[in-house]
């Protein structure tokens, strides 16, 4: 469309006209302008503004749920079950729907390695929904997605520290549930983790013949951890240690403790021909850390 035929589409009006004239003019020109210009390529665009959007179209919460659990269990796809779930919870989030589709949100995420999201979900689960009779399974599931990150021994062992705590939480709150039962064994497992921990570094101190700072970590196995099965190993090296540096009493008691505590132990017959090669015999003191500690808890 050429400036001329443009100029010739304005209403002239003169310059003495009042001024509420002149604007009312100005206005109805600018609307005779946008007219033909709509014809010039602006009509799509002119669509877009004054279409009605489509895209979104709700559907039934049970339907979307369904669909979720079928993308989960047969498809064994859980990002897209997941996305169902969040839909059901986005369309309907007052929903006895949307609760269940955010627990299943968590059970997803673990099942498919997201243990974060997993963590987010059954979070949120448990702080709307702490009185649903499933809050003690998105408990679990959050200790288990703490649990299933725990290191090799050779690492820090922060994440199995976190482990404990929350497996410790789902004791704490649900005693009588069945995940209960669940969280004491997966417990049991992750103060076996930090005693190897701790043993690990003893052996290394060992190496480097620095049988104090051995003893230190072999002490604390012995004193924290002693339903694991590192204790055995710790008192034989608590032996050794002890025997290293000449002090034969302490030496002779974490063998005889180990004997009267685990006579079948491969680490008693080391420990006990170990004392008797230095010409003792394995004799338990009574007033020793490691008696005192081993009566406290019972073995």
């Amino acid at each position: 469309m050429s400036a001329q035929r443009m100029t010739r589409g304005y209403l002239l009006v003169s310059p003495k006209a009042p001024v509420g004239s002149r604007r009312l003019l100005q206005a109805a020109t600018l609307l005779l302008l946008a007219l033909p210009l709509a014809g010039c390529g602006t009509g799509a665009l002119w669509d877009k503004f004054t279409a009605k959007d489509d895209t979104f179209v709700e559907e039934p919460a049970d339907k979307i749920y369904n669909e979720g659990l079928f993308l989960m269990n047969e498809k064994k796809d859980m990002k897209a079950a997941n996305k169902k779930f969040e839909e059901v919870d986005r369309q309907h989030p007052y929903s006895d729907w949307a609760r269940k589709s955010l627990l299943m949100s968590a059970y997803a995420s673990y099942q498919g390695g997201d243990y974060d999201g997993c963590i987010g979900a059954a979070t949120r689960y448990v702080t709307l929904h702490p009185g649903s009779p499933d809050a003690a399974y998105a408990q679990y599931l959050i200790a288990a997605s703490h649990y299933d990150q725990i290191p090799d021994v050779s690492r820090d062992q922060a994440r199995t520290e976190k482990a404990i705590a929350s497996l410790e939480e789902v004791v704490r709150k649900y005693p009588t549930s069945e995940y209960a039962t669940s969280a004491k064994a997966k417990i049991e497992g992750a103060r076996d983790q930090l005693a190897g921990k701790e043993m690990n570094v003893g052996r290394y101190y060992m190496q480097k013949k620095d049988y104090t700072a051995a003893i230190n970590r072999y002490k604390a196995v012995v004193t924290q951890y002693q339903t694991t099965r590192h204790v055995e190993e710790a008192l034989y090296r608590l032996t050794e240690a002890y025997t290293a540096i000449g002090i034969v009493g302490e030496a002779q008691t974490a063998a005889a403790v180990l004997g009267h505590n685990f006579p079948d132990s491969r680490w008693y017959k080391d420990a006990y021909n170990l004392v008797k090669s230095g010409g003792l015999e394995p004799s338990e003191n009574q007033g020793s850390w490691m008696s005192r500690a081993f009566k406290k808890i019972g073995l």
